[in-house]
């Protein structure tokens, strides 16, 4: 009887484990992105003008009153390289990769991945690193480049 008890204990702890380790999330990062736009993965391929961005959001889209609306590339000293406009919410695409490019940069400079939402700015999980290096997660300093929020391109509206 023990036996069985000590078994079920043991899967019922596994069970709980799995279920809480498949977000991926670690509690660090729970508080701050709810509610934002995160990025999740970013893979970079050579083009012939620069490298092709594949970037992976995970955003809380409920329509055109609250979705992504862009993910941007930006340069260590906060200057926009690229900007890929999302035309639409993802409600039903979640998370999901879009790509962009060319980003006119070498294969071993660092850059910030962060998306946008348009409803309330910045703040979600942002990504830093090169295409030689790979990319992380890593917390993007209180206020860093947020002027751009506003600089060109900009969406013109959301299709649905």
């Amino acid at each position: 009887m023990l036996r069985h008890i000590f078994s079920f204990l043991i899967i019922s702890s596994s069970f709980i484990f799995l279920a809480c380790g498949e977000s991926g999330n670690t509690p660090a990062e729970m508080p701050d992105s709810i509610g934002n736009a995160n990025i999740t993965q970013v893979e970079a391929s050579a083009s012939t003008q620069g490298f092709t961005f594949q970037v992976t959001i995970s955003s809380p889209d409920e329509g055109c009153n609250q979705y992504a609306d862009w993910w941007e590339v930006i340069n260590e000293n906060g200057d926009l390289l690229y900007r890929r406009i999302l035309a639409h919410s993802h409600v039903d695409e979640q998370p999901f990769t879009r790509s962009g490019g060319p980003v006119e940069i070498s294969e071993s400079q660092k850059v910030w991945i962060r998306a946008h939402m348009n409803n309330s700015g910045y703040g979600g999980t942002t990504l830093f690193g090169s295409v030689t290096d790979g990319f992380e997660t890593v917390e993007m300093p209180d206020g860093f480049a947020s002027d751009l929020e506003n600089e060109a391109p900009l969406p013109d509206g959301c299709a649905f």
